[in-house]
């Protein structure tokens, strides 16, 4: 039986990928939903959060494709043992989540959120300047993301430390793991950036606790998704003074309720979710060496560990 991918999601992208995925994975056809055709056909889903009911329906499922780089919004739980679940690992993705995190980090390094406050309220209200081999500023997850992150920052003359959950090693960064080490990680974090996958372990790990450990004053940002924040407690460590700023490209739920005290607060940063996106052809190119390799038996980039959730 050939394969069938199933896509869900934006008109360009889906005409887009009809033309180019057939090109690059011979023999593949690519369906548009919700024009899916014989369900026992589909052998391939590719989508950010499709129906809940919609795996149970294709019984000839082989691989299911997340279009971004996380997969904690699809229904990983409803899929079978056999069933691959791959993210996307798209170089255009790596860049512009690097870049993003260099601007939060640039932006909070000389009091971006103050001098937007003040320019509000029309006040002429210099700040002194830290050097930058003076801030310290630590990512949360050194996946291909978080590593990509951390080398671009270190590059840019901040000392950086790294925490994972397993080792890593990463030239220029000083690389620690578990979580014994994370204590100790935060005391030395000026600006915090959390890179993280979403997973039971990690939700919320932006908390009350964690704030309390952070040097006074410190600043956070958050690019991984908006479980990973206890948005109340980060509003309590504002009003105290425990955090200074903030910069959050994700929040829970998405958007926020109009009236959430994070839209107007004065030392908060909020950006739509805009961190990075998926390139259509760069995504293409990803699902189809997943898909290459998935067929030559080896191990599809980006495989997703099921029992990790990453």
């Amino acid at each position: 039986m050939n394969p069938v991918l199933l896509h869900l999601g934006t008109p360009a992208r889906g005409e887009r990928w009809q033309t180019l995925l057939p090109r690059l994975v011979p023999g593949l056809t690519v369906r548009l939903w919700p024009d899916m055709g014989d369900p026992a056909t589909i052998t391939h889903v590719a989508a950010w959060a499709p129906p809940d009911d919609l795996f149970a329906t294709l019984p000839n499922l082989a691989m299911v494709f997340s279009v971004g780089a996380g997969v904690d919004q699809l229904r990983a739980d409803a899929l079978p043992d056999h069933v691959a679940l791959v993210r996307t690992v798209e170089p255009g993705l790596i860049v512009e989540m690097a870049d993003y995190a260099t601007l939060a980090v640039l932006a909070l390094h000389r009091d971006l959120p103050r001098y937007l406050a003040a320019q509000r309220t029309g006040q002429w209200a210099p700040q002194p300047v830290t050097a930058k081999g003076a801030r310290r500023v630590t990512v949360l997850g050194l996946g291909a993301m978080g590593g990509a992150i951390a080398t671009q920052i270190a590059a840019l003359g901040f000392p950086v430390t790294g925490w994972s959950r397993r080792p890593r090693d990463l030239p220029g960064i000083d690389c620690r793991h578990g979580a014994d080490a994370l204590p100790n990680v935060l005391a030395i974090s000026d600006i915090l950036i959390c890179a993280l996958p979403l997973t039971p372990e990690t939700r919320h790990i932006l908390n009350a606790a964690t704030f309390a450990l952070l040097p006074r004053g410190a600043a956070v940002v958050n690019m991984g998704r908006g479980g990973h924040l206890d948005q109340v407690a980060l509003l309590a460590a504002l009003e105290t003074g425990q955090v200074a700023a903030a910069m959050l490209d994700v929040t829970d739920p998405e958007p926020l309720p109009p009236d959430h005290p994070l839209w107007r607060h004065p030392r908060v940063v909020l950006t739509p979710h805009v961190a990075a996106e998926t390139d259509i052809d760069g995504g293409a190119r990803a699902v189809a060496a997943a898909i290459l390799a998935h067929r030559a038996g080896s191990v599809p980039p980006g495989l997703v560990d099921r029992s990790a959730g990453y």
